[in-house]
């Protein structure tokens, strides 16, 4: 298994697109510490789901739009070993509305939670790092971030955002080993869509190249792939899983 017994942490790690990863890395081999904010059910699930697979996952709650709960995320994973070897920014939310009539608290929180604990997880998930040389870092974005979407000015800017924070991470920390990349997801099937409009996910659907919806294992898979020895040679990139879209 070529995650075994590596180090772990995703932040979003138990829904969506985050609960694929946690439990693709888990399969693997990997010791997952999954961060959540609020849903104690999701995260008690995921963690008995995990109990039959090679690797293993802890959940911790935690806002690591905060220096205090990023820390507290990496800190429990880093506890027995005293290192970090991959990290996976997730958490995120979309509160979508066209921008004339879009509230500053809104604004304010796309931002915040999506930006927010990019700074603070890399600040101290590099630090748990930087002993061996080695680590690799891989940020979820947006296809939103590359064509724009209407009423997502906030989440493409956050989006956006992550791109360009991946782009100079992995100038700053690769002549130290570690390697920082980023995912760009299209239409992919978790609740986040479940709120959207039918025909706004149609035209989605008609768009993409390959006519369909995305799944959270797919999103998994790129993510593990760029986490992995096989991606060595790859850093300050942004893969776009999208079916198409773009």
């Amino acid at each position: 298994m070529e995650f075994t017994d590596k180090i772990v942490v995703v932040t979003g790690g138990t829904r969506g697109i985050g609960r694929a990863i946690s439990r693709y890395f888990a399969r693997a081999g990997a010791r997952v510490t999954a961060a959540y904010l609020a849903d104690e059910k999701a995260a008690r699930d995921l963690e008995s789901e995990a109990s039959g697979l090679a690797g293993s996952i802890v959940t911790v709650k935690a806002d690591v739009s905060s220096a205090e709960g990023a820390i507290s995320v990496i800190e429990a994973a880093a506890k027995e070993t005293g290192h970090l070897d991959v990290l996976v920014n997730n958490a995120g939310i979309i509160r979508d509305g066209f921008l004339p009539m879009m509230s500053e608290e809104d604004w304010d929180a796309v931002l915040r939670t999506n930006i927010d604990p990019l700074f603070h997880c890399c600040k101290w998930g590099v630090r748990k790092m930087l002993g061996r040389r080695k680590g690799s870092i891989v940020n979820l974005s947006s296809v939103s971030a590359l064509t724009g979407t209407a009423g997502q000015t906030n989440y493409a800017a956050s989006k956006g955002a992550a791109i360009s924070f991946t782009k100079a991470l992995a100038r700053e920390v690769g002549p130290m080993g570690i390697r920082v990349n980023a995912v760009a997801p299209g239409l992919i099937e978790t609740e986040m869509i479940a709120v959207m409009k039918r025909e706004a996910v149609d035209a989605i659907i008609k768009g993409a190249s390959l006519g369909r919806i995305g799944q959270a294992d797919e999103v998994a898979e790129a993510v593990a792939f760029l986490a992995s020895d096989r991606a060595a040679y790859i850093t300050g990139q942004c893969l776009v899983v999208d079916g198409g879209i773009v």
